[in-house]
């Protein structure tokens, strides 16, 4: 079952929230314990429809109102949860390609793990808000098989719930041979199976591949390949496996190997916070010992510590 930590809130009332909104910002000082209590216990959705009522209520845009009372990463938090799914991965995407640096780990969280359907409407997304082709972008501010195959999953082609058993160890044999030879070609086959191939089917090539090779897929990329374009074939793989493991890795090392790197964190945290929050909770808490809720709390703190608790919303047990 998978499951996020952000639900409707029960006996919702827009108009309410936007006044208590709206009393919280125009005060003297803001009151952002009001913005924690209402935005990250409401569903995207009813964040829209408060905005809705803020703007018919005061005549302003509430992203530009949190984002002029608000500073640093606790105003990420609150006006990225504003922005619809599509919008924030759009968002996000954007100021990984068009920032100082290229920010690839962005792009690789983004592009290989989300759905045919949720590519479509990111893309969508990134040209209402940015009048930008998202593969034009991705293809002027990347290169060499790395950019080819970011290419390859914002085409959003990927088949799906479709699997063909006796086509999955000639799969397997094709991956196998990219491992050991390396050459351009070989490097676009591989690319083109994980990037195209429905989940069912990679399921049972990773299987053919580990029984021909004697090694598991994963390894053998890390081995045969380096930089960028071996961490997207990675994440293509772990995505596949289980989506919630492969970001409950990510926060991990964003929390521990980068000094808390807290864009990523509040990427993951809001983007997952409807879909699978939860399961990568209890996989983080598998994985590593120690919950995610007592990380968060042991690295981050003030107003944004409580937003991000709030988001991952943890209970006692978890310190």
């Amino acid at each position: 079952q998978v499951q996020g930590t952000i639900f409707p809130a029960p006996n919702f009332n827009p108009i309410m929230d936007a006044q208590f909104l709206g009393g919280a910002l125009q005060g003297i000082s803001c009151e952002k314990d009001v913005l924690i209590d209402i935005l990250t216990q409401r569903c995207n959705s009813q964040r829209l429809m408060i905005a809705e009522a803020y703007r018919d209520m005061y005549g302003r845009d509430l992203i530009t109102d949190l984002k002029e009372n608000l500073s640093h990463h606790f105003k990420e938090v609150m006006v990225g949860l504003m922005y619809p799914p599509a919008s924030y991965d759009a968002h996000e995407l954007w100021h990984a390609l068009k920032g100082v640096d290229t920010e690839e780990k962005c792009l690789i969280d983004i592009l290989a793990s989300r759905s045919n359907m949720e590519i479509f409407q990111m893309k969508e997304a990134y040209l209402m808000q940015y009048n930008n082709d998202l593969q034009q972008d991705i293809d002027s501010e990347t290169s060499g098989h790395f950019r080819d195959t970011l290419m390859n999953l914002a085409q959003g082609t990927r088949m799906e719930g479709y699997a063909d058993p006796s086509t999955a160890a000639q799969d397997a044999m094709i991956l196998w041979e990219a491992c050991q030879q390396k050459t351009g070609e070989h490097k676009n086959m591989l690319q083109m199976i994980l990037c195209n191939k429905s989940y069912q089917q990679l399921w049972m090539v990773f299987q053919e591949f580990q029984n021909i090779s004697g090694q598991d897929i994963v390894d053998a990329i890390n081995e045969c390949y380096d930089g960028y374009f071996q961490e997207l074939l990675v994440a293509i793989v772990l995505c596949v496996r289980d989506k919630p493991s492969y970001f409950a890795d990510r926060l991990y090392n964003a929390i521990h190997d980068f000094g808390f790197h807290n864009k990523t964190i509040i990427r993951i945290l809001i983007a997952r916070s409807e879909i699978d929050l939860m399961n990568i909770r209890q996989r983080y808490k598998e994985r590593y010992g120690k919950s995610l809720f007592h990380d968060i709390k042991h690295f981050a703190s003030g107003h944004y510590e409580s937003a991000l608790l709030a988001i991952c919303a943890g209970d006692a047990e978890d310190y």
